[in-house]
């Protein structure tokens, strides 16, 4: 008997089943995940993007440019030196924007000889245009002193020879002047 106790003490229920996990189910699981990354990540960009572009201006033409320039030399025309530094430059920068001349980056003389081979300018523009140079270069390298009168000479010398070679649409009237608006 005790071998037959000892068997049924040793009888046990079967055991359950053993779930099996589908692997394709992780796969699924794994690719609708990534998809909703994907999908969270091109919105937080496209959201971003969105908020930081900023508002696309027309380029302000380069005689409004100038013209802005030249006025605000204006309030140095009580400093010779100054006043023919600050108006040879705006000329010079607007001759390379608008005509492709390399003024900036030469000497008067250099940059004459330049303009002696062009025929960009009218005869009478490349005249005025050396003298008024040469009458700055007076100023800023021979401490030439002109009076006030002799500057705003200068100055409407400058203002001349913008507005005589500005550039004109395609109906000939000026191209619209434009500010620079800083989006915000």
């Amino acid at each position: 008997m005790t071998n037959a106790v000892a068997q049924a003490a040793d009888i046990r229920d079967i055991k359950p089943p053993i779930v099996i996990v589908d692997p394709w189910e992780w796969v699924a699981i794994a690719v609708v995940v990534a998809l909703l990354l994907v999908v969270l990540a091109l919105l937080v960009w496209w959201l971003s993007r969105r908020t930081r572009r900023p508002a696309v201006l027309p380029p302000v033409p380069a005689h409004a440019r100038a013209r802005r320039q030249l006025q605000e030399s204006l309030a140095l025309i009580s400093q010779p030196k100054p006043f023919c530094i600050a108006v040879s430059d705006t000329v010079r920068w607007y001759l390379e924007e608008r005509f492709d001349f390399r003024a900036p980056e030469r000497t008067t003389e250099e940059f004459l000889r330049e303009l002696a081979a062009t025929d960009r300018l009218s005869a009478e523009q490349k005249s005025s245009l050396a003298r008024f140079l040469e009458s700055c270069d007076l100023v800023k390298f021979a401490r030439y002193e002109p009076g006030e009168n002799e500057l705003r000479d200068w100055h409407g010398s400058a203002v001349r020879l913008i507005d005589e070679t500005e550039e004109k649409t395609e109906t000939g009237n000026e191209m619209p002047e434009t500010e620079i608006v800083n989006p915000k």
